[in-house]
């Protein structure tokens, strides 16, 4: 990848504590692989496939996607549609061609959440940056 490559980062930023640890790991990534991105916040994970598919439709120029976020059960059922209707957005745009990384983590508590974005070779915001760019290089393997 070159630094001509450019990446959006969709946050969620509900969780801000975990958000910011997402967003440092998503960072990193892209930073060590030389990739350059922008970030823009939305209020939360269901906005991000509405984003990214405004972003497509425009024709903004990104390569890319990391899509991150949080969502912790709660006592209502509320969880699911979030955690399935962003996934399922997030997936129709992959089957489309869009290379996103999906770093939108779902868990029972703060804890797990906690877990899984913090700053080592497990976090999940950076994971899903490599995602996307492994899913850029594929995307530009069958298109060039």
């Amino acid at each position: 990848m070159t630094a001509s490559k450019k990446v959006l980062i969709i946050s969620a930023p509900f969780y801000e504590e975990i958000s910011a640890d997402l967003l440092a790991g998503a960072k990193d990534a892209l930073d060590k692989a030389g990739v350059g991105y922008d970030v823009i916040e939305v209020p939360g994970a269901l906005e991000i496939p509405g984003v990214i598919a405004i972003c497509e439709n425009a024709k903004a120029g990104y390569e890319g996607y990391v899509a991150l976020g949080c969502v912790i059960r709660g006592e209502t059922s509320h969880y699911d549609t979030v955690c399935n209707e962003s996934a399922r957005g997030i997936m129709d745009l992959t089957l489309e061609g869009v290379a996103i990384g999906n770093g939108i983590i779902t868990v029972e508590n703060i804890l797990q959440a906690r877990a899984r974005a913090r700053l080592n070779e497990k976090n999940k915001g950076g994971g899903a940056a490599v995602a996307c760019l492994a899913m850029m290089a594929i995307k530009d393997k069958f298109e060039s």
